[in-house]
């Protein structure tokens, strides 16, 4: 398990159920979530939950606990697909993930499930290294990544310490409606 030739490589996971997602102003959302024991059989199905809940909602390359309602340090990633990834670590979930060095501030646009009807600009780090449990095995993961996956990162980290994308963005005006596209 950990990391094999560049990807996460995840302990097996139960069955996942789809999830309904919380939207703001949900109070969940802006409330800091806990540590949580990343092999109790609660958050080895929480993430599998959070992956087919990730899987089946379009546009979606993160998710954290909080924005399913439950307030554990728990999210998913997976960038893959995303035509800004320049590295990717393939499908994973993390528990207690905590950011261990940042660099390089560059603004972009962010979206959020949780505010589906807003996009905003938002200065993250470029480049970042992060440490995390996989659920299940508890196994510790370090991983060092750039660009668009160090941005998501940033973002479900961010929901973990109750905080939005509209909390991040670099002022009034740079808040926009989402587009939609046919």
């Amino acid at each position: 398990m950990g990391i094999v030739d560049g990807r996460i490589v995840m302990p097996p996971l139960p069955e996942g159920r789809v999830l309904p997602v919380v939207t703001a102003p949900a109070a969940v959302l802006s409330t800091p979530c806990v540590d949580v024991d990343p092999c109790d059989p609660g958050v080895v199905q929480l993430a599998a939950d959070l992956l087919a809940t990730q899987r089946v909602s379009p546009g979606c390359v993160g998710l954290a606990a909080n924005q399913v309602g439950v307030g554990w340090r728990v999210f998913s990633l997976d960038v893959t697909a995303h035509p800004k990834a320049r590295i990717t670590h393939g499908e994973y979930v993390l528990v207690n993930a905590v950011v261990e060095s940042a660099s390089r501030n560059e603004k972009s646009r962010e979206g959020c499930m949780s505010v589906p009807d807003f996009t905003g600009d938002v200065k993250r780090a470029s480049r970042i290294v992060v440490r995390g449990l996989l659920p299940g095995s508890g196994e510790e993961v370090v991983i060092e990544t750039d660009a668009f996956e160090a941005r998501a990162l940033q973002h479900e980290l961010d929901h973990l310490a109750g905080y939005l994308f509209l909390d991040r963005v670099v002022g009034p005006h740079a808040v926009f409606p989402r587009q939609t596209y046919l």
